[in-house]
C-alpha cells in the first residue's frame, strides 16, 4: 500500500511584533535562556546577525530552491549532481499526498515511506541509522526545534545533566537564533531537519539539495556570529516524516550528512489528530519501556521519535523521562550511542565516547 494516509504535521510559531514586556536581554543566548515566561519567549525579537543575512537564505517556511545569486550553492550543486541518480523520480507532493504515485512492490528506491526501508539499494550509500549498537541504550533526541518556548524543557534536561540530539529545522533557526544557540551552550548534539519540513522525496534533486544545504550552514553561521561557543557544522540529518529514498540519501551523503531514522514512534506529534490521543502517546512510551524490561534491547539499543514541537510534546517528554531513565541503562545523544566523538565538521568540538558515559564520565 502506498503511504497515502501520511499527513503533513502542522506546526506554526506565532510571533508578535511588539516590545518585549519582560525587558529581557535578547542580544545573547544567556539572556534568552533566562526568560521563564513562555509568552515572552515567543515574542519576536531583532537579532542583527540573522536579520542582516536573511536575504542570503530562502524565504522561511517555504520550500527551498537554490538562490539565483548564490554562486557558492550553485557551484556546490554542480559538483555533486553527477553522483545523484536520475532514474529515481520525485514522489507525491511536499505535503505528503502520494495517492497518484505508482510504485513497484519490489521497493526499488528503498523508499522509507513505502515500507520503512533503511538499507539502501544504491551502491555506495550507508544504511540509515534506526537503532544503536550499545545494549540497553536509548539514543535520546527531539525533532522540530528550536521551539521558542523551550526554556523550561532545556532547563529540565540541564537539571538532569541530560544531553540529547536536537534535529533543528532551518526556518526555526532563522526565526529563533538564540534558542538554537542554547543547544550548543547546553552541550546537546545538533542535526539537520531540513529547511521547511516537507516530504523530501517530492522535491526535484536541486530543491532537495537546497533544503539540506541552506539548513546546514545557517546553524554554523549563528554559532559563529554569537561567539558564545565554537561554531558547528552538523554531519547528520533526519528526513521529516522519515520520507527518504536512495535519491535523497545520495544528496545527503554528498553533503556529508548521515541519515538518522528511528525504530519506535511516540506519535506525540499526532496527538489530537485522527485516533491518536494523549493516552495513545503514553501507551507508546510505556510500550518502549516494557520492551526494555523484557529484554528486547539486550543486544542493541534503539531510537524513539519524540519532538520539541510544542508544550505538550515537551511536557510529555519531561513526564516520561524518570521512567525512561529508570528502565534504560543509558540515555545518550545518538552520536554518543554510535561512539561518534566528532559529530561536527569542526574537529575542535568533541563528544565523549560511549565507554566514558558507561563509566558515568560523560559530562
Amino acid at each position: 500500500m502506498l503511504p497515502g494516509s501520511l499527513s503533513l504535521c502542522a506546526f506554526f510559531v506565532l510571533t508578535v511584533l511588539v516590545p518585549d514586556s519582560q525587558a529581557a536581554d535578547r542580544t545573547n543566548e544567556a539572556g534568552e535562556a533566562s526568560i521563564s515566561d513562555g509568552s515572552a519567549e515567543c515574542t519576536a525579537y531583532y537579532y542583527a546577525p540573522s536579520a542582516t543575512k536573511i536575504s542570503t537564505f530562502p524565504t522561511v517556511w517555504q520550500p527551498a530552491s537554490i538562490l539565483a545569486n548564490d554562486t557558492t550553492a550553485q557551484a556546490k550543486w554542480q559538483s555533486i549532481m553527477g553522483s545523484i541518480p536520475t532514474t529515481i523520480l520525485p514522489k507525491g507532493t511536499s505535503t505528503g499526498n502520494f495517492t497518484n504515485v505508482t510504485y513497484s512492490a519490489s521497493d526499488p528506491d528503498c523508499w522509507w515511506s513505502y515500507h520503512q526501508c533503511t538499507q539502501p539499494k544504491l551502491a555506495g550509500l550507508s544504511a540509515d541509522i534506526s537503532s544503536v549498537p550499545e545494549p540497553g541504550t536509548l539514543g535520546f533526541g527531539f525533532d522540530d526545534g528550536p521551539n521558542c518556548s523551550h526554556n523550561a524543557f532545556y532547563d529540565y534536561l540541564t537539571s538532569q545533566n541530560q544531553k540529547a540530539t536536537m534535529f533543528y529545522i532551518g526556518s526555526n533557526v532563522m526565526d529563533w537564533p538564540l534558542e538554537a544557540q542554547r543547544a550548543i551552550a547546553d552541550g546537546h548534539e545538533i542535526c539537520v531537519h531540513t529547511w521547511s519540513h516537507r516530504y523530501m522525496t517530492s522535491f526535484s534533486s536541486a530543491d532537495a539539495f537546497a533544503e539540506l544545504y541552506y539548513s546546514k550552514p545557517i546553524l554554523f553561521y549563528f554559532m559563529q556570529a554569537i561567539k558564545l561557543v565554537t561554531g558547528v557544522t552538523p554531519k547528520c540529518w533526519r528526513p521529516p516524516f522519515g520520507d527518504v529514498d536512495d535519491r535523497i540519501r545520495a544528496i545527503a551523503n554528498a553533503l556529508g550528512l548521515q541519515t538518522i531514522i528511528w525504530k519506535y514512534d511516540s506519535n506525540d506529534w499526532k496527538a489530537g489528530t485522527g485516533n491518536i490521543t494523549t493516552a495513545t502517546v503514553d501507551a507508546n512510551y510505556q510500550a518502549l519501556i516494557n520492551n526494555m524490561t523484557s529484554g528486547t534491547f539486550s543486544t542493541q539499543g534503539t531510537i524513539m521519535l519524540t519532538h520539541e514541537l510544542n508544550n505538550y510534546t515537551m511536557s510529555t517528554a519531561m513526564k516520561w523521562y524518570p521512567q525512561l531513565k529508570a528502565a534504560f541503562q543509558y540515555l545518550v545523544p545518538i552520536a554518543v550511542a554510535l561512539n561518534n566523538t566528532q559529530p561536527y565538521v569542526e574537529t575542535n568540538y568533541s563528544f565523549p565516547t560511549f565507554d566514558q558515559c558507561e563509566s558515568f564520565l560523560c559530562w
